[in-house]
């Protein structure tokens, strides 16, 4: 039994590992290094429950390996964020999965976030509504401790009535969790923008409106939005020291 318990938390080491490695290659550095960091954790954690001498050394010269390359990378990271010059793109490709707001947002998430902006002026159709809603309660499930979630979006002319009840609703139900929501419309908002006080921008080109329309109600991807299929779009990740305020 315990062999089995450590074969399944080596296999989950060796595949956040591989996925790190993937990103690295790819230049996607804050995604790998946040998956190195985990996979390294679980490594260590393999290393703790194996007795075989032999075996350990294995695991400590993988676990020093991986270490080696997180410094660099963490290095390298930190360097352009205090030059301005950190830019890392993300194309998501037309019927891609795996991109829920937790995977997509997790990387730029730390535990020193208290404060986040939305601009997006498509937060008007119920569905819309809804994205907003997860991308909140994700805020809410991740390890930090938001404070205010700033929105700036348009409204829907021909009907408000719908955005401005659910945007209330939201804003009740923030509060009673400890968080501020601030409303602010605009007539002539285009660009989509999220920003993060820890210094993270990150664009999405379509804004928080990037998956397609579930095939019906009962199909796969309609609860979990992992497995929900995306519209094409690209991200574009920034870091910037002083995050302005809207």
């Amino acid at each position: 039994m315990a062999q089995n318990h450590v074969s399944g938390m080596e296999a989950s080491a060796v595949s956040v590992l591989k996925r790190a490695v993937e990103l690295d290659q790819g230049g996607r550095l804050q995604e790998s290094l946040v998956c190195y960091q985990e996979g390294i954790q679980l490594l260590m954690d393999v290393l703790k429950a194996v007795k075989d001498e032999s075996k350990r050394g294995h695991y400590r010269e993988k676990i020093k390996g991986y270490m080696d390359r997180a410094e660099q990378i963490k290095a390298q990271v930190n360097q352009m964020k205090e030059d301005g010059k950190y830019h890392e793109q993300i194309k998501i490709s037309e019927d891609a999965t795996g991109y829920s707001y937790e995977a997509l947002f997790k990387p730029y998430i730390s535990s020193s976030l208290t404060e986040v902006w939305v601009e997006d002026p498509y937060i008007r159709h119920t569905h819309q509504l809804y994205n907003f809603l997860r991308f909140c309660e994700m805020l809410l499930k991740a390890s930090c401790k938001v404070k205010n979630i700033h929105l700036l979006t348009s409204q829907d002319e021909a009907d408000n009535s719908q955005q401005s009840t659910a945007l209330t609703d939201m804003k009740d139900s923030l509060n009673a969790h400890g968080v501020t929501l601030d409303l602010q419309y605009s007539s002539t908002i285009h660009d989509r923008e999220i920003r993060f006080d820890n210094g993270w921008i990150i664009k999405v080109g379509r804004g928080l409106d990037y998956f397609k329309r579930p095939k019906g109600r009962f199909s796969i991807g309609f609860c979990d939005y992992d497995l929900r299929q995306c519209q094409e779009t690209t991200v574009d990740i920034f870091h910037t020291k002083h995050t302005k305020t809207l």
